[in-house]
C-alpha cells in the first residue's frame, strides 16, 4: 500500500479524519521533516538557554567562591603559620636537646670534680648558699627602692594637683565654680592613695633592707669560720656557677621558643576558624541565590538523551510546555 492510500479511502467513505491525522497539501510532508528538525532545534535552543542559564549561575557561584579574596588571604595566613610552626618546632627540639646535653655534661663534670675535692665541698656549701641568699635579698632591696621612689613621685604629683585646685578655687571664690571643686576632691583622693602607697613601699623597703643586711652578715661570719674549706672547694663552686649560668640561658631560650610556638599555633587556629566561617557564609549565600533565581528547568535532571530518545523527549517536552503544538 502506498503512502496516503488509507487517508483517501477514509475520505471517500465519508469518515472524518481520525484523531492525530490532518490534511496535508503536496509538498508539506517533505516540509514536515524540515519543520520537525527546526522545531527540535528551537526546543534544543530553549533547553540550551535554560541549561546555559543554570550553568552560568552555577559557574558564577563557583567563580565567586574561588575568587573570594578572604579565602586566599586566610589560606596564605594558614600556610605562613604552618611554615613558622615547623621552623620553630625544629628550633625548639634543638634547644631542648642542647639543654639536656649541657645538663648531663655538667652533672658528669661536677661529680668528677667533687670526687677529687672530697668532703670540703659539703663543708663549704653553707657559705655559698648564704651568698646566694644575700644576692637575692640585694635584688629584692633594689626593687623595693624603685617602688618606693615611684610612690614618692606619685605623692608629690598628687599634692601639686591639690595646690592647683586650691589656687583655682581662691581665684574664683565669688563664683564657686564646681569644676575646681571637683578637681580638688579628685586630687585630694589621689593624695590619700599615694600617701598609703608611699608608706607601704617604705615599710617594704625597710623590711627587705634588713633581710639583706642579715644575709650579708651571715656571709661574713661563714667566710671567717670556713676560710680554708672555702678556698679548697672554690674550683667546684666556680664550675657549678658557670654551668648554672649556661643552663639558665638555654632554659630561657626554650621558654621563649615555647611561647612563640604557642602564639603561632593560635594564629593557625584563628585562620582555620575564619575559613570555616567564610565557607558557611558562602554556602548560605549560595542557598539564598538559588532561592531567589530558582526556576523550573526543562532539560534538568539526568544527562541529555540522544537519538530517538531525544526526539521523543523533545516532542513530549513541547507538548507539555506548548499544548497548542501538534506533532505528527
Amino acid at each position: 500500500m502506498e503512502p496516503g492510500t488509507s487517508r483517501e479511502t477514509l475520505k471517500r467513505a465519508g469518515s472524518p479524519n481520525p484523531a492525530g491525522l490532518r490534511e496535508e497539501t503536496p509538498g508539506e510532508e517533505a516540509k514536515g521533516g524540515d519543520g520537525r528538525t527546526a522545531m527540535r532545534k528551537q526546543v534544543g535552543a530553549d533547553c540550551g538557554n535554560d541549561g546555559e542559564s543554570n550553568s552560568q549561575i552555577k559557574n558564577g557561584e563557583e567563580y565567586e567562591e574561588e575568587l573570594d579574596p578572604r579565602i586566599q588571604e586566610e589560606l596564605e595566613h594558614l600556610n605562613q603559620a604552618s611554615e613558622e610552626i615547623n621552623k620553630l618546632e625544629l628550633q625548639l627540639d634543638d634547644a631542648r636537646s642542647s639543654y639536656r646535653r649541657i645538663l648531663t655534661d655538667s652533672a658528669r663534670k661536677l661529680n668528677a670534680q667533687g670526687s677529687q675535692l672530697g668532703a670540703c665541698i659539703d663543708k663549704a656549701r653553707p657559705y655559698y648558699e648564704a651568698r646566694r641568699l644575700a644576692k637575692e635579698a640585694q635584688q629584692e632591696t633594689q626593687k623595693a627602692a624603685l617602688r618606693y621612689e615611684r610612690a614618692v613621685s606619685m605623692h608629690t604629683a598628687a599634692r601639686e594637683m591639690v595646690y592647683v585646685a586650691e589656687q583655682g578655687l581662691l581665684a574664683d571664690k565669688n563664683t564657686m565654680d564646681p569644676t575646681w571643686q571637683e578637681m580638688l576632691n579628685h586630687a585630694t583622693a589621689k593624695v590619700n592613695e599615694a600617701e598609703e602607697e608611699r608608706l607601704r613601699s617604705e615599710r617594704e623597703h625597710q623590711r627587705v633592707t634588713q633581710l639583706c643586711q642579715d644575709a650579708e652578715a651571715r656571709v661574713q661570719t661563714l667566710q671567717k669560720a670556713l676560710k680554708k674549706v672555702i678556698l679548697k672547694s672554690k674550683p667546684y663552686f666556680e664550675l657549678k656557677a658557670q654551668f648554672n649560668h649556661i643552663l639558665e640561658e638555654h632554659k630561657a631560650k626554650v621558654v621563649q621558643l615555647e611561647e612563640q610556638v604557642a602564639k603561632v599555633k593560635m594564629r593557625y587556629s584563628v585562620a582555620l576558624r575564619n575559613l570555616e566561617q567564610i565557607s558557611e557564609q558562602i554556602h548560605a549565600q549560595r542557598g539564598r541565590t538559588r532561592a531567589s533565581r530558582g526556576h523550573p528547568a526543562i532539560c534538568g535532571g539526568r544527562s541529555s538523551p540522544v537519538g530517538a530518545e531525544a526526539e521523543v523527549r523533545t516532542a513530549a517536552g513541547i507538548r507539555d510546555r506548548c499544548p497548542w503544538v501538534w506533532v505528527t
